[in-house]
């Protein structure tokens, strides 16, 4: 059931009450709407007049529901926990939006194919879904977004077979984690078109692998933990055999279990994600598509950390830090952020944080993902002492 918040002293609407009013107005939503979404990132009911007694002043939401509203408002949490920096959010979405589309290029690209009169040809696309697996691995999340949404809308006049679509899911599973506030709606309904693609692909590989990927991606944010437990368990159903993508269903549920403080089921989880790897573990090192042995322990650093397994955490992260390709900075201070993690929930929240802030500081801004800012917050939101 939703949470119970307490009363506001008036009725006037708060400053953070326009404030959702405001963004809710921004994407054009009704306060039905929102109700709507925030149903489907939490997993749990909430109405219209949920929305209208935040809005008004009559009530105010908790920690936990402000992450929620964030998520699907798709603004980050710290502008709703204070809402003074509403000008400064401004100026920061202004300076980071991403540039239009140069659509000559789509345009050009579209024609070319027709007047040579051959359709598309599925190595290419294979070829740029390699080439893509890599870039992420170590661009940034705007230049990748801007690069495959000309993609995508090349290739959704393509999908005439079953090895495209199949492409498509992959692509588009990829596109959604480029979004600011992945754990927030348009994230989550980006992984449900792919997931649907790829059953569009009648490929079972890629079938579980899309619906793994996007459990992993959510469960290691700790977003939208209801959506990345029922991609997970459609992913395990699909295929009891050991492969990649049934290793993310996995892991992404053992990082659920993880926050939702079922210790026991997480690392068991994480044991039978051991096995798994074991047998179907990446030899490629860098591609979002492969799970290499470093790329395993990041995922067990974070899970062990966050249930204060700080043995296992640090051998995690020492087997992770042997192996990790020095092409990958981006990784290096995931594995600073778990270790400020473990150092907040050893009771040190402060130094946590520090910690955390001073290793985002040294990373160069453009290497930034919104992963790593989540974390960061993460770490910052664990109780004092």
């Amino acid at each position: 059931m939703p949470d119970q918040r307490p009363r506001s002293s008036g009725t006037a609407p708060s400053p953070l009450g326009r404030l959702i009013a405001e963004l809710r107005d921004v994407a054009g939503w009704s306060q039905t709407r929102l109700a709507e979404e925030l149903s489907l990132v939490t997993g749990q009911p909430y109405t219209r007049q949920d929305v209208s007694r935040w809005e008004c002043g009559k009530r105010r939401p908790r920690p936990r529901m402000l992450r929620a509203l964030a998520a699907a408002l798709q603004v980050p949490v710290q502008i709703l926990e204070s809402p003074l920096r509403r000008r400064t959010f401004v100026t920061d979405l202004a300076a980071t939006a991403i540039a239009p589309l140069v659509a000559s290029d789509l345009i050009h690209a579209g024609f070319a194919s027709a007047l040579e009169g051959r359709g598309p040809d599925v190595d290419e696309w294979r070829a740029k879904l390699s080439t893509y697996g890599h870039d992420y691995m170590s661009m940034g999340a705007a230049e990748i977004q801007q690069r495959l949404a000309g993609e995508l809308v090349l290739l959704q006049r393509q999908a005439d077979r079953p090895e495209l679509w199949g492409v498509a899911a992959k692509l588009m599973t990829l596109y959604a984690k480029t979004f600011p506030g992945s754990d927030g709606v348009k994230a989550v309904n980006w992984y449900g078109m792919a997931a649907e693609a790829a059953d569009r692909s009648g490929d079972t590989d890629t079938r579980v692998w899309v619906r793994g990927r996007a459990a992993i991606a959510l469960g290691y944010e700790g977003a939208a933990l209801p959506v990345a437990d029922r991609l997970a368990a459609e992913a395990l159903r699909l295929d009891d055999r050991p492969s990649l993508g049934r290793l993310n269903a996995v892991m992404g549920r053992a990082h659920v279990a993880a926050l939702r403080g079922d210790r026991s089921t997480a690392l068991t989880l994480a044991d039978e994600g051991r096995r798994i790897h074991d047998r179907v573990g990446s030899h490629e090192q860098d591609s979002d598509y492969a799970v290499p042995w470093w790329r395993q322990n990041v995922f067990l650093s974070l899970l062990l950390a966050r249930l204060g397994e700080e043995h296992g955490a640090a051998e995690a992260q020492e087997a992770a830090a042997r192996e990790l390709p020095p092409t990958l900075p981006r990784f290096t201070t995931h594995l600073e952020l778990h270790r400020g993690l473990m150092m907040a929930r050893s009771g040190d929240r402060a130094g946590g944080a520090g910690y955390a802030r001073a290793a985002l500081e040294q990373l160069p801004p453009e290497k930034h993902s919104l992963t790593l800012r989540m974390l960061q917050a993460e770490i910052e939101s664990v109780p004092a002492g």
